[in-house]
Parts: structure tokens; sequence; C-alpha cells
């Protein structure tokens, strides 16, 4: 089993690595890839020193599975370079997510869509993930009509840098300027870039990749993204209304049984999902789970998840254990 990992020093393959051990995937050969000032640099894993090299030199050793977390630019180039040579490509960036027949994969909710003529598979955005996650069950059952949803989302989305702006704000200290605005005691509305029809493209992926996912472009959904001055995970409130009626007990029992999701929803003991208690977790967190009288079959939750995590090193480890599993190479 031959795997490499392309950006193995951001933030997120730096997770990936942490969950490749975790999960105890079989791997062989281990080539990890960054830019050419780090070329040379040595990594731990699995008590080896390996030496980071050129993407060139990672393609002509034409691993089984790739994941790469290198930004857009570098999966739009180099995805067809490891597809070409027979490897399957696990994507992080948004470059592939809403290309035709590049599958946008949660393994747990639509694994079923790689095949093993599958060339490159997309990783969902974060925020996408944790909230196809807590609602695939409850669609398959009741319907997902319309969701309405605000996210919370940590400033590790942005990466190393937005961290360090953050962290250098509250020490008072001058540093370059991630964001337009202060973000340490401040949130702001913008996440992505500011489209012509006044979103932006942080909540348009929210849509198109929640009905891509779901294989279903009649829900109808609306999105706020806001950027908070946190670093364990992204929060999502989430307001959700259904084609088929049920019990408020019905939608628990569903998150329940959900893969994946954990329910915290004990108002009395003041138990429900925060991003301190959700980070370096692997699930997706669901709390405050209540009906919505104001329209007829909606309901409320809260869902919080790890977004380095499995907004993206974890299900990307999951989709490259899926194509082990069901021998998909």
């Amino acid at each position: 089993m031959k795997l490499a990992i392309i950006g193995c020093t951001g933030l997120v393959g730096s997770v990936v690595l942490k969950v490749l051990d975790e999960f105890s995937v079989k791997i062989s050969n281990l080539t990890l890839v960054a830019s050419p000032k780090s070329i040379g640099k040595k990594i731990a894993f699995r008590n080896k020193y390996l030496t980071i090299v050129s993407v060139e030199q990672a393609v002509k050793e034409k691993p089984d599975i790739v994941i790469f977390s290198a930004g857009s630019l570098v999966s739009e180039k180099w995805a067809p370079e490891f597809s070409a040579v027979g490897s399957k490509v696990i994507d992080n960036s948004s470059f592939w997510r809403m290309k035709k027949n590049i599958p946008l994969v949660v393994p747990e909710v639509n694994g079923f869509n790689i095949k093993k003529s599958t060339k490159i598979i997309a990783n969902p955005n974060c925020s996408t993930i944790q909230l196809a996650v807590a609602l695939n069950e409850i669609h398959q059952k009741f319907g997902l009509k319309r969701i309405v949803i605000s996210t919370y989302q940590s400033v590790t989305g942005t990466g190393i840098a937005a961290v360090t702006q953050m962290n250098n704000e509250r020490k008072g200290l001058k540093s370059e300027k991630i964001y337009p605005h202060p973000i340490d005691q401040n949130c702001f509305p913008h996440g992505g870039d500011f489209l012509e029809n006044g979103y932006t493209s942080e909540e348009i992926k929210l849509v198109d990749e929640t009905q891509k996912i779901f294989n279903d472009n009649n829900i109808k959904i609306t999105a706020t993204v806001v950027r908070i001055p946190v670093i364990g995970g992204h929060s999502e409130s989430v307001n959700i209304e259904t084609h088929r009626s049920f019990e408020i007990s019905d939608i628990i029992e569903s998150l329940n049984n959900t893969e994946g999701v954990v329910v915290q929803n004990n108002s009395e003991t003041f138990d429900y999902p925060m991003p301190i208690t959700a980070q370096n977790k692997n699930d997706v967190f669901v709390g405050r789970i209540r009906e919505d009288n104001t329209v007829e079959n909606g309901f409320n939750l809260w869902i919080v998840s790890d977004n380095l995590r499995k907004g993206a090193a974890t299900n990307a480890v999951q989709i490259a254990n899926y194509i082990i599993e069901n021998n998909l190479l």
C-alpha cells in the first residue's frame, strides 16, 4: 500500500499523518510532499523519519492513493498527473468538488459513489461534511425540504497564518493580517470571497455541496458564514424543515442511530456541543435539539465538529480506508 500526502506540513496535512496512525492504516511506503522550501526536511511517522520530496518525485513513485491538502492550484495541476499513473486521488481543496463525474464523498453518507474506475474523489468543505453527517438519516426518513444554516467557524479553517494573527492580537503584537478585521474578541460575517449576489463563496459551498452529496437539488438551502476567534472546530446553528411529519423523539432517535454522530442534548446538565470539547475528536456532535413551532415539520440543531479532523483530515483518511476495504484500487 503506497500512499502520498501532498501538503504534509500544513494544518490539515499534519493532522492527516496523525489520523493515519490512529486508524492504523497499513502503509508499505509513505511519500511526503510539501512546498519547495520544505524539500529535504524530515518528519517523524511511526518511529521513522521520512524525508519530504518534490511532487515530481512523488508522481514517479506511482502511489496507490494520494491525499491532497495543498490548495486548489496545486490540485488542479497535479491531481491529473497522479491519476494518469494509476493513483486514486483524494482532494481536500475546492477545485474538483462541483466538477461533473467527480464524486463528492462523505463515506458514511455516500461512499457508494466511489467505483474502481474513479480517479479523483473530492473531499467536501468542512462545514458541509458535519452537516451532511448529522442530517443523513433524517433525510432518508423524513426528506429534507429546507435548511437555514448559520456557521461559527474556527480560524483554523483559514490556515496557520490566521491562527498566528489571532494569537498575536491576543498578545498585542503586530503581524500579517489575513483577515480584513481583527479576529480576537471579534466575529465577522465573512468567509471566502464575496460574490455578486451578496453571498460569500463559503456560503454557496454549503448550498451546492449539500445538494450534490444528497443527490437532491430540490433541497432549499440558505447560509450565513461567520468567523469566530476559536481554534477547536466549526459550529452550526441549523434550522430544518422536512417533507414528512415527525415527533422530536424521532429526530433524536435518528441522530443516535447515525454513524459518526454523538448526541449531547441534556439541558439540565448543560450538556451541549462546543468547539473546546470537540477539538481533536473525529465525531460530529449534535445538541440543542428542539421543535420549531413556527413552521410545519421544523426543528433546530446545534452541530459542532473539529474542522481539521472530520471536516478535512479524518474524512480524507476514511475515504482512503473505504477504498482499501472495498478493493477499489
